[in-house]
């Protein structure tokens, strides 16, 4: 699925690039421009790394 359609970045790509390291929607967009566009991606990104984030917390409990 698709979470930046002005630079087709699709989730997968995005998961990449978190477990690469990038940790804010600004890093991910750094390294394939996703929210650099119209900006509309920006609110699911947070999504994504809030949700690693959780993942990584209940993970580690």
């Amino acid at each position: 699925m698709f979470v930046c359609i002005c630079k087709a970045v699709t989730e997968e790509e995005v998961h990449e690039h978190m477990d690469d390291g990038a940790d804010s929607a600004d890093a991910i967009g750094e390294k394939c421009g996703a929210g650099w566009g119209c900006g509309t991606c920006v609110d699911r990104l947070n999504e994504l790394l809030c949700a690693r984030a959780i993942g990584s917390r209940v993970a580690a409990a």
